[in-house]
């Protein structure tokens, strides 16, 4: 099994490790850390992740997972990433993703009439791609599974590797792992943390989220 997780600069790193330091121990599984060179990619933390496959030497995937971060934006207008995207999803028996990795998909063109989760910022936009927002910390619909913002990629792991390798792996990693949640806040949804402070996360995410309205809207033209 072959599962690949598309790495680019200005990723959100969570996005990315969370879900692969999971489903890394899908038995018998492969794990790719997959863009365009093997040069190491700057995340969006300030370190660098090392690419293990390139998107000329990636074999088929069985699993094909892209996570959001800033730099997701450009990517929403990069051909030659979103034509990979595309050929590896018509044919992966799962395509998923991340926080605003789902709008990468969406601009892809493998989210019409699925549903999907997204970051709670974002989630609106995946619209413009014929997709279904759902306001949830994982989505599953048929083959696609995504997971809504940044820490929500573990439990998208656990969720996938349940489907992919049975419930008891799945617990048993989960136990491994030590996944035992207890945040010390009550301040990780908009729903909990009220609207006076989701109005000022907005407000520090409006360029960036101006910035990816903006992508958006250029990416579901072409694909329509």
């Amino acid at each position: 099994m072959h599962i690949g997780i598309l790495i680019f600069p200005a990723v959100t790193q969570l996005d990315a490790t969370g879900p692969a330091q999971v489903l890394a121990r899908t038995p018998g599984a492969t794990m790719h850390m997959i863009w365009k060179t093997r040069d190491p990619v700057k995340t969006d933390a300030g370190f660098s992740i090392v690419p293990t496959t390139t998107f000329a030497d990636c074999p088929q995937l069985d699993v094909i997972c892209i996570p959001g971060g800033a730099g997701q934006i450009d990517l929403m207008t990069d051909a030659e990433t979103l034509a990979f995207v595309a050929a590896q999803g018509a044919k992966a028996r799962y395509v998923t993703s991340v926080c605003t990795g789902s709008l990468v998909l969406g601009a892809a063109g493998l989210l019409k009439g699925y549903k999907s989760a997204c970051h709670w910022a974002s989630r609106d936009l995946l619209a413009a791609f014929g997709a279904i927002p759902v306001a949830e910390r994982v989505v599953h619909d048929r083959n696609r599974f995504s997971g809504g913002g940044v820490t929500a990629g573990i439990d998208f792991g656990l969720t996938l590797l349940a489907e992919l390798a049975g419930e008891e792996v799945a617990k048993s990693v989960q136990l491994g792992l030590e996944y035992d949640p207890q945040p010390p806040f009550q301040s990780g949804s908009p729903e909990k943390a009220g609207p006076d402070r989701t109005a000022r996360v907005r407000a520090q995410m409006e360029k960036m989220i101006a910035r990816r309205q903006e992508a958006n809207a250029r990416a579901a033209a072409r694909v329509a």
